[in-house]
């Protein structure tokens, strides 16, 4: 099983904390598809043998296309690529975007999950962010969808930000719950460089919350999400049974994925050798080496070592944990000496459950997931 992931790189507004690449300006947004379009007939060759079961528009915002500019995208990956018939096919939205007409089309397109970027319900919060859409439209978008009778749904939430006591990420919670969403991604919010946010907290005019409310905030995610019913799948991610995320599961199984797009990576696992590839993050650059031919990306082979620091870094943050048969099957007896004598130390510490050949994290050990990763690396 693969997947296909497609970055929109272009937004109306720059959120506050956003680091990922996009631009504000549509326009190249012609030139950009078109290009998008060539790269995905370009790499159909990696795919030859690869059933896709996940298709994922993400950015930047992909809910800035019209229905022409999507169904041409989507057209060409079913024209080149062996498209499963039950495949998960997801499409990031802001709320403000979204319109039942909108709805519709994305349904007539063959979309069936649609990732909502709530990250507040308080109109406070969503100011600070620099979001486009206010608290009520927030709501309503997550309405509108079910109503349209799109059922598959995740929202993002924000939490330890500056604004945010835990009273109010309660209150979050408690709406997201009472709207019935499947599915929901949660995040701390971190300072990245060179973003509005970075500034804000350089020069002192606000603070992030301290560690200990960031802990109890988080504490209280689980609490609430366990209550609503909802798996705690992923140290971020939370979904009811049968609406956990295939593509962002994919990703942490080590499965086969192609991302197009400026800034898009894509990883290749060939059992002998892994391989990634990244693509240049520049609307322009990206668009001229594809219409002349030039390479747009650069790749690197994954060692042995690296390919078994990310299997560490990716499988322990879920509950499918890591397969003790796998890593002694896989790895050389250096990795694997120093993989269970690290092992061993935690073993009685109440961090970590051995079952059944697999290791996964108690509830006590997600808060020290960080640590625990840093000691089974090998460096």
């Amino acid at each position: 099983m693969s997947g296909i992931y497609i970055h929109i790189p272009f937004c109306r507004k720059k959120c506050s904390y956003c680091d990922f690449h996009f631009s504000t300006s549509l326009k190249h947004k012609t030139e950009l598809l078109a290009a998008l379009q060539k790269e995905i007939v370009l790499k159909q060759k990696l795919f030859k043998k690869e059933s896709v079961n996940t298709i994922y528009f993400g950015g930047g915002t992909p809910s800035i296309l019209n229905e022409l500019e999507l169904n041409q995208l989507v057209e060409i990956i079913h024209n080149n690529y062996n498209v499963d018939e039950n495949m998960e096919f997801t499409i990031e939205c802001n709320p403000d975007d979204i319109t039942s007409k909108k709805l519709n089309e994305y349904k007539k397109s063959g979309v069936n999950r649609l990732s909502i970027g709530i990250q507040s319900f308080f109109d406070d919060d969503l100011q600070f962010f620099n979001r486009a859409h206010n608290a009520n439209e927030a709501a309503q978008s997550i309405l509108k969808t079910q109503d349209a009778g799109i059922e598959n749904i995740t929202i993002d939430l924000i939490y330890n930000s500056p604004l945010l006591t835990l009273k109010k990420w309660e209150q979050n919670l408690d709406k997201f719950i009472s709207l019935n969403v499947p599915h929901l991604s949660a995040y701390t919010l971190t300072v990245e460089p060179k973003t509005a946010l970075h500034h804000l907290v350089k020069t002192k005019q606000t603070s992030l919350p301290t560690d200990e409310q960031a802990i109890e905030q988080f504490k209280l995610l689980m609490e609430k999400t366990k209550q609503a019913g909802l798996i705690h799948y992923e140290v971020s991610n939370f979904g009811k049974e049968g609406y956990f995320s295939q593509h962002n599961s994919n990703y942490w199984k080590g499965q086969n994925y192609l991302g197009i797009g400026p800034s898009a990576h894509s990883f290749m696992n060939n059992n002998s050798s892994q391989k990634r590839s990244w693509n240049v993050a520049n609307n322009t650059k990206y668009i001229k080496a594809i219409n002349q031919n030039t390479p747009y990306f650069e790749e690197e082979l994954i060692d042995e070592t690296t390919a078994f620091n990310e299997y560490i870094l990716t499988r322990l943050r879920t509950i499918w944990g890591l397969d003790l048969e796998y890593i002694k099957n896989t790895f050389n007896p250096v990795l694997l000496n120093h993989f269970e004598k690290e092992l061993e130390a935690y073993k009685n510490s109440k961090l970590i459950t051995i079952s059944k050949n697999t290791v996964t994290l108690t509830t006590k050990g997600i808060f020290v997931v960080d640590k625990i990763t840093a000691d089974l690396f090998y460096v």
